[in-house]
């Protein structure tokens, strides 16, 4: 009877490049350097090697992480932080955001195809996740690169099937 069940619907949510707001907090990062000012309590610069990246929940069913999906197209590797803040347009909450830990990591080796990755971290960080989609439209990412690697060179997205 169980092979009569249907098998959960999986949904691939892709990590959007959000060039708008990569570029506004580049240019606060410039603003603060050119003026000599202080940044704010608790916020975090973004850096050249740091990009935002987004996914819009476009539906909010009950949904449990299943392994990312990550290419990276050459050798490298990159950090994926979930901000634990929703964006507003001022900047303020992201510009000040907390970040969750842990982080996924991904890496590719020279000489190899295969992706390597900090599993458990990676895992643990899914099943935040799959809690937040439950009450969130949108949710904001920052991905560090490094090794060569630059967003161009990054496909990535989280699995989820829905229950």
């Amino acid at each position: 009877m169980a092979e009569d069940e249907p098998k959960p619907t999986q949904l691939d949510m892709p990590l959007v490049l959000d060039e708008d707001l990569t570029k506004q907090m580049r240019l606060r990062a410039e603003s603060l350097q050119q003026r000599g000012g202080k940044r704010q309590d608790g916020e975090k610069l973004l850096q050249p090697a740091k990009s935002m990246y987004r996914i819009d929940f476009t539906q909010q069913p009950r949904l449990q992480f299943e392994p990312w999906d990550v290419v990276l197209d050459k050798p490298g590797k990159v950090t994926i932080t979930g901000t634990s803040q929703i964006w507003t347009p001022d900047l303020t909450n992201l510009m000040t955001r907390q970040l969750l830990d842990p982080a996924a990591i991904f890496w590719r080796k020279e000489d190899s195809e295969a992706m390597d990755w900090n599993e458990a971290d990676a895992l643990e960080f899914g099943e935040r996740l799959s809690e937040l989609a439950k009450i969130r439209k949108v949710m904001y990412f920052l991905i560090t690169s490094s090794e060569g690697v630059e967003p161009a060179n990054l496909k990535a997205s989280v699995v989820f099937s829905q229950l």
